[in-house]
């Protein structure tokens, strides 16, 4: 079951809340009672023509956006997180294919959250990144 949430009243909300998330093209749905997030393959999401491969500031922009949607589905806050540090770790190259993410909130205080995000494309257990994040909540 979803956690209520006091400003967004569904994850579609807390995506349109996010210029950058539409941007992107970044959608969501629930999967196991969790958000599941995902960004489909657009050609202006490459980086490297030859290979071809996602560029990295796509799939990083893309895996903080989808912890600040994740920490807003999940926390009862009323306007966006704001980002304190990022860090991310690039395991495999992004093909041109549909990119995943899922995030967990490690620890949620009344200011600060920290947050762990995964990103992959076919293979959930073959990630194409990993992240952590924290967020000052307003």
């Amino acid at each position: 079951m979803s956690p209520p949430i006091t400003g967004f009243d569904s994850l579609a909300m807390a995506v349109d809340a996010v210029p950058y998330a539409k941007l992107l093209g970044i959608q969501s749905r629930e999967e196991n009672g969790q958000p599941l997030f995902f960004l489909p393959f657009q050609t202006h999401n490459i980086g490297n023509t030859i290979l071809p491969a996602l560029h990295g500031g796509v799939i990083g922009g893309f895996l903080e956006t989808a912890a600040v949607l994740h920490v807003m589905w999940a926390s009862e806050a009323q306007s966006v997180p704001k980002i304190v540090d990022f860090s991310i770790d690039y395991l495999r190259t992004g093909r041109p294919v549909e990119l995943y993410a899922q995030c967990e909130i490690i620890r949620q205080g009344k200011r600060v959250a920290n947050v762990l995000m995964t990103a992959w494309q076919e293979e959930r257990s073959k990630p194409v990144a990993v992240a952590r994040a924290h967020f000052l909540l307003a």
